[in-house]
């Protein structure tokens, strides 16, 4: 039974409290934040979400500008499997599968960053988002809008992989800063 329960408030369904007048409780609807036309429900810490997102998106421009300098060519070979996952989560339409890639990739990037401080984190960011995501959908009227919104940032993070391939740092600063105001994802 303490397995069951345990899953059920991992999975959000329940929220159990000890003490005097606790017990097991129906979970409130998982808040959701509006990331471009994504949008995620998200546990009951969306505060530490959001935060975590914000700060995410501070640390962006200094990993790329490490990733420039720094990244091999079998770095960047992963992070263009990471795009190519991100392609195909497109064209499946699956909003989820797309982020988790999103965000592999964007770890990726990290773990090229000789500042261990910086990489850890920052991965530390990408877990508290990825661990408080109960689902991802779209925020417009049709599937065929939340793939062409995907695609285009997919073509970003694409363009992103190969200007750091190409070690055009003046392109990646443009990429980063359009990355971090286009769709806050």
């Amino acid at each position: 039974m303490n397995e069951a329960l345990r899953l059920a408030q991992s999975r959000g369904a329940v929220v159990l409290r000890p003490g005097p007048g606790g017990g097991v409780f129906a979970a409130e609807p998982a808040p959701r934040v509006r990331l471009g036309s994504t949008v995620l429900s998200l546990d009951g810490e969306h505060a530490d979400v959001g935060e975590a997102i914000r700060i995410r998106n501070a640390l962006d421009p200094l990993l790329v500008e490490d990733a420039l300098w720094h990244a091999s060519p079998a770095d960047i070979a992963e992070m263009r499997e990471h795009v190519d996952a991100m392609r195909t989560a497109t064209a499946d339409g699956d909003g989820k599968a797309f982020l988790l890639a999103n965000w592999a990739l964007h770890a990726r990037i990290a773990d090229a960053s000789p500042h261990p401080v910086l990489r850890t984190m920052y991965r530390a960011l990408l877990d508290l988002i990825e661990a408080h995501t109960v689902s991802v959908t779209g925020q417009t009227e049709s599937d065929e809008d939340l793939r062409a919104y995907l695609r285009a940032r997919t073509d970003l993070h694409d363009d992103l992989v190969e200007a750091l391939s190409d070690r055009d740092g003046d392109r990646a600063a443009q990429l980063i800063a359009r990355h971090n105001t286009d769709a806050h994802e």
